[in-house]
């Protein structure tokens, strides 16, 4: 072979690896490009295919647009039943909603962790999801080949924002019935994914009633990526042997069955010691009377709170992990190694539930916010508390009765508080069980629905 000829097979392969790439692209189209390199057309195919691709990729973005409603503002009142525990802030006092709504009608579960590359990356499941080839992928975490889904969301502004699924991830609940994601976090690069279990069934019976997975399993632990969620180093725990070792059988309590990552910002970058720290809804008894539902996915008596260092030889490691122990006879938090140990951080019986703290770096407070779920698949109270350090002192904001009218999964994303930390974007799920036991559920503030929701609100002194 001439050196000419070697510089022309080498240019060829150029091209067809050119044309491979583009054809995973645009398939959808039908483009056969193998034809188009016989017929010795490829200078020309790039530039249509480049084209095609383009309008390809526009039309696909087209279709996966934000749902978005404008109303007219107004103050939530905050209604806190009697036998609160928490002091009414004297800094924050209640919401008002500004009137702005985005979404979009795709899967629920959206717990974004804000990476250094300036995107968001999100856990999803229970539904459909869009691809940027113009496909769906539908997660569902039920049974034994459970699922669950990661995706992105690009953008500033939750007005104007791009969401697409990177894949779905297949792992078994058994000997329980649900898998589902809660912790999520990208660190210096790495995304660490965790899921728990759920039972006994996303539609379960007991007495005259209906019920959403009424019983809380345990937390599982992370499955992780080093190239964004592309590709997948399995979780080295199963639910019968979880990270943390609790157990949730037959409606056993557990403390950390469903944590979440407390969101820190841009890379981790407000975390006060380098440290990840996650926080958790539990219970350590069942009631009496009995409640069926007692530490359920959205219902349970306490908050608790954990931290590591987060890194792969540490994230699946529980003797890594150090555990909220209450305070001493100073008034100091005690964090121990020994989970036999931990402590409530705050504890509400039969009034707590799902929990997300995001830090508001401008005001320089924690945000938690907490969702009592009622009876599992009713009217839910989410309320947002405050405290100017993670081990509290945590003090009311506002008490949202029957928000959404069935709002779960409450978070407030760091990469969407203002500047001066005045107004921020509630992120949530809603209103999956409209009328379970006769109870008929409507959307409030308006445009509340399944999926993923965007409210956009401000604090009030």
């Amino acid at each position: 072979m001439t050196g000419r000829q070697r510089e022309q097979a080498k240019a060829l392969r150029r091209k067809v690896a050119i044309a491979q790439w583009f054809s995973g692209k645009i398939r959808r189209l039908g483009v056969d490009l193998t034809c188009l390199i016989n017929n010795n057309i490829m200078n020309r195919s790039i530039f249509l295919l480049v084209f095609l691709l383009t309008i390809s990729t526009s039309f696909v973005l087209s279709q996966i647009k934000s749902d978005t409603l404008n109303y007219k503002p107004f103050m939530w009142n905050s209604e806190p039943p009697a036998g609160s525990p928490f002091k009414q802030s004297e800094s924050l006092r209640e919401i008002r909603f500004l009137g702005i709504k985005s979404g979009f009608h795709v899967a629920d579960t959206w717990y974004p962790t804000w990476a250094e590359d300036d995107k968001l990356y999100s856990p999803y499941t229970d539904g459909q999801c869009p691809r940027l080839d113009g496909s769906y992928e539908t997660s569902n975490s039920a049974g034994e080949s459970a699922t669950t889904g990661q995706a992105v969301i690009e953008g500033n502004d939750p007005m104007n924002l791009t969401v697409y699924s990177l894949g779905l991830s297949k792992a078994s609940p058994v000997p329980y019935q649900g898998r589902y994601p809660c912790g999520s976090l990208i660190y210096n690069k790495i995304w660490y994914y965790g899921t728990y279990c759920l039972a006994p069934a996303g539609s379960a019976q007991y007495g005259d009633s209906t019920f959403n997975w009424p019983w809380m399993g345990p937390f599982v632990g992370f499955r992780y990526s080093t190239d964004y969620g592309r590709t997948w180093t399995e979780c080295p725990h199963t639910p019968a042997k979880p990270l943390f070792g609790e157990t949730g059988i037959n409606g056993y309590p557990v403390k950390i069955g469903s944590p979440h990552f407390v969101d820190f910002g841009k890379n981790m970058q407000y975390s006060p010691d380098g440290k990840a720290y996650l926080v958790a809804h539990g219970a350590v008894k069942n009631n009496n009377p009995y409640r069926f539902y007692n530490v359920s996915w959205i219902t349970g008596d306490q908050i608790y709170l954990i931290r590591v260092t987060p890194a792969i030889e540490t994230i699946n490691n529980p003797s890594a992990y150090e555990y909220y122990g209450g305070r001493d006879p100073k008034g100091n938090p005690i964090w121990t190694n020994d989970f036999k140990k931990i402590k409530p951080l705050v504890e509400w019986d039969n009034s707590m539930g799902c929990v997300t703290i995001t830090y508001n770096a401008p005001l320089k407070k924690y945000l938690m916010c907490v969702t009592d779920g009622g009876n599992t698949c009713a009217r839910m109270n989410t309320y947002i508390l405050e405290s100017d350090k993670i081990e509290g002192e945590w003090k009311l904001v506002t008490y949202l009765r029957n928000f959404g009218e069935q709002a779960y999964f409450v978070n407030i994303p760091s990469k969407f508080i203002s500047p001066d930390g005045k107004t921020a974007w509630l992120l949530y799920s809603g209103n999956f069980a409209t009328d379970w036991n006769g109870m008929k559920i409507i959307s409030n503030p308006p445009g509340s629905h399944y999926g993923m929701v965007f409210q956009k609100f401000e604090f009030t002194k």
